[in-house]
């Protein structure tokens, strides 16, 4: 019976957002093609959060940190056990490296970053931005199973209510070319822009590093994550982590707040899909407020401390 199956991330026992996105629209497109939904993931205790998603069986493997060779043959050994017309990832980094991955191995064609999904009788219609986010393109996937990787915050992470999802063990090769040695994961406290509802990001328009307090302020006010353009990582204010571009990271948050970004075309690459965006930019011509829901034309040093005393005040009461 024709299904779909979930590449699913474990970060502290739970599911990170991407997956639930992934499942949630999975479980969807499970129903459309009159088959079941189900999860693969490193481990068994992403078997409640799977089934929450609506996932009937999680496939897990005993491979240990990301290793793409032992993942892949792990997921190829799940899909010759289901045999689903539709594969699905979320499109964290190990999501793009896993899809095109497992896609050569089965011979099977790959739509990338999708912001929407369809199954229309026996092919995956999906939807994805083209020529940085400027239009769409509508793409079938006729094989099968039919692969796609879906953007972050695109699809609505919504529970079914079902139970722990069944756990099955699919074995990964003993043996693998690559080797993980070590996994460094950046201690900065501050929340993932990938993983963000609300993003607040700064620009040349700061003038030096030590105003990145200014962002960080009101994000932290308001819930977000810091976000940063490229000119301003580049010149060493702020990590790369923080990049939001085509050379940094693409988010779709429900509030995007740019503060002193010019809108050069890499950037809005990045961010002009986001549910709501708000620019604050002292210069009226400035790109950036051609995408935006909100355009505050001033002084960004003003304005960003009395927006984050009125999020602090609204908080209060």
């Amino acid at each position: 019976m024709p299904g779909v199956l979930v590449f699913c991330e474990v970060q502290d026992g739970k599911l990170k957002k991407a997956s639930r996105e992934a499942l949630s629209i999975g479980r969807k497109l499970a129903e459309a093609a009159g088959g079941d939904l189900t999860a693969f993931a490193s481990d068994e205790s992403a078997a409640d959060d799977a089934g929450r998603y609506g996932a009937k069986k999680l496939f897990v493997t005993g491979a240990g940190g990301y290793n793409p060779e032992m993942y892949t043959a792990a997921m190829q050994a799940a899909i010759a056990q289901t045999s689903p017309s539709i594969v699905l990832f979320g499109g964290t980094s190990n999501g793009r490296d896993l899809a095109p991955r497992l896609a050569a191995r089965l011979d099977a064609g790959v739509a990338s970053d999708v912001d929407r999904l369809e199954w229309a009788g026996s092919k995956l219609k999906a939807r994805r931005p083209v020529y940085s986010g400027k239009a769409f393109a509508t793409v079938e996937v006729s094989s099968v199973p039919a692969i796609a990787t879906t953007r972050m915050n695109a699809f609505p992470a919504e529970e079914s209510g079902g139970g722990a999802a069944e756990v099955v063990e699919v074995s990964a090769p003993a043996e693998s070319k690559a080797k993980v040695v070590e996994t460094k994961v950046t201690q900065s406290g501050e929340l993932s822009i990938v993983e963000a509802d609300i993003i607040v990001a700064g620009g040349r328009g700061l003038k030096e590093g030590a105003n990145f307090s200014l962002i960080r302020d009101l994000a932290h006010a308001i819930g977000g994550a810091v976000g940063a353009s490229r000119a301003t990582v580049d010149a060493g204010w702020i990590d790369h982590q923080h990049q939001v571009g085509q050379t940094g990271r693409v988010v779709s948050p429900n509030l995007y707040i740019a503060a002193g970004v010019s809108g050069a075309i890499q950037h809005l690459a990045g961010m002009s899909s986001s549910k709501h965006i708000v620019a604050i930019n002292k210069d009226p011509e400035a790109p950036i407020f051609r995408v935006a829901d909100l355009g505050v034309v001033g002084d960004l040093f003003t304005i960003l401390p009395a927006l984050t005393e009125e999020v602090k005040r609204a908080k209060a009461h």
